[in-house]
């Protein structure tokens, strides 16, 4: 990891300006393939897409805002914030004086986050690229802990919530939105099934190791919170639309369908004929949820609400 840079003087109290890079700390050794796939190609795309994973992530981050409920004045921590569109939601909705701090482990993603965040000129939120499951950020007392999508990849998962508990004042609220089962998900499903006859067998998965589906099981989301001390457990099911492109636009869609999300990872070293393939069988497997309003497959997450 790359040294550490001298911290900036601090702006203000409640978002120490710290290097942005990542902490001295070690990060948990079992996280290390994780920080380095969002730190190569993925996280490369995923900066480059951001606009449109925004937009068809943006019916579930709503759902997940709602729940969330931040409020004026409030300390956010926002878990695996990605390239910075829910850091933006929240620090608005705290507004000038609250605080948000964002933490991922991509450089590219981070970097994306931080020039949206000075873009849009919200002094309250900033970036820090840290290993969260490591607790490997200067940041306590907390109100509110969310992520979308950024707490199913830690190898140990209770020791990680165990340290991010810390960072909260007593009481404070967690929520965060993770996916169901594969099953229950079309927009894994329809385009792992399209390009499935073109890839080579997969192993089983394990149900437990890091990665997207890792809390598909909402008895092991309680069992991991309650271990890790926190209280008040809730788990919801919730769904929505994720809209892929505008309609008609097949070819975007299947583009981008075989760019993010579990199709990318299979093609990843795939031969260029084999991705031509995949992306034919996608777009033909799209046609059918190709609408007025757009191309668009079900997600279908859980809500997980807890407190410090």
């Amino acid at each position: 990891m790359p040294v550490a840079r001298a911290p900036a003087p601090r702006a203000r109290q409640a978002i120490g300006q710290k290097d942005h890079r990542m902490p001295a700390s070690e990060p948990v050794e079992g996280n290390a393939a994780q920080i380095a796939y969002w730190n190569d190609r993925a996280g490369e795309t995923w900066a480059e897409l951001q606009a449109r994973i925004d937009a068809n992530f943006s019916a579930l981050t709503a759902l997940a805002l709602e729940a969330a409920a931040p409020q004026a004045g409030e300390r956010v921590i926002d878990i695996g914030c990605g390239c910075g569109a829910t850091v933006l939601d929240l620090a608005r909705r705290v507004g000038p004086t609250g605080s948000v701090l964002g933490v991922d482990v991509s450089e590219p993603m981070a970097a994306r986050a931080r020039a949206r965040i000075a873009a849009a000129g919200l002094a309250q939120a900033q970036v820090q690229v840290a290993d969260a499951a490591a607790g490997a950020f200067d940041w306590t007392g907390a109100d509110l802990m969310f992520s979308r999508f950024g707490v199913m990849f830690f190898a140990e998962p209770a020791a990680a919530f165990a340290h991010l508990r810390r960072q909260m004042r007593p009481g404070g609220r967690l929520l965060f939105a993770c996916w169901r089962p594969l099953a229950e998900n079309p927009w894994f499903t329809v385009p792992l099934e399209a390009g499935r006859p073109f890839l080579p067998p997969q192993p089983p998965a394990d149900p437990t190791a890091p990665g997207p589906f890792a809390f598909a099981d909402p008895e092991r989301v309680r069992q991991v919170l309650a271990t890790a001390g926190w209280r008040e457990i809730g788990v919801s099911p919730r769904e929505a639309p994720m809209r892929m492109a505008d309609a008609d636009d097949l070819d975007g869609a299947a583009a981008f369908a075989t760019r993010v999300g579990a199709l990318a990872r299979l093609l990843a070293d795939s031969e260029p004929e084999t991705h031509r393939a995949v992306k034919r069988a996608v777009r033909e497997a799209l046609r059918a949820h190709d609408g007025p309003d757009g191309i668009a497959l079900t997600g279908s997450v859980w809500l997980v609400s807890a407190r410090a």
